[in-house]
């Protein structure tokens, strides 16, 4: 969700040539599994389409290539920095990053109403994050 979310807020703000580009990728994930279906339906409540969205795991080269790594929760960092170290100065937790220091809890297995409250605080620190960014250019 927050890959998509994160996609839409750019689109918004920069257009289709904007500079920043996204990706998702957990610690954890099975490749290619699909997001579940209140992932989709949460979005879609957005206005995002997610139905083709498939699950990537995190890899190093993909660590070394970014700017910035934002993990969801302190516990995803503090993993991150193990199976990844010397990475640390560009990893922090999404909320850290954003000024807003908690862990963003994973809604898996829960009903669609804790999705749709999840993007909402997603949609919220993400636009943070941006507004840090860019003020950074």
């Amino acid at each position: 969700m927050a890959e998509a979310l994160a996609g839409r807020l750019l689109e918004d703000r920069f257009g289709s040539g904007g500079s920043i580009e996204v990706c998702s990728a957990g610690l954890a994930a099975t490749p290619e599994e699909a997001a579940t279906p209140f992932a989709v339906e949460a979005m879609a409540w957005k206005g995002i389409d997610m139905s083709d969205y498939r699950a990537s795991v995190l890899t190093r080269e993909m660590v070394q290539e970014a700017d910035l790594v934002l993990t969801m929760t302190r516990e995803h960092l503090k993993q991150l920095n193990i199976l990844f170290p010397g990475y640390h100065k560009k990893a922090f937790t999404l909320a850290d990053f954003a000024g807003y220091g908690s862990d963003i809890a994973d809604p898996l297995g829960q009903s669609l109403d804790v999705y749709r409250r999840c993007a909402c605080s997603l949609e919220e620190l993400i636009s943070r994050v941006l507004d840090k960014l860019v003020d950074q250019d």
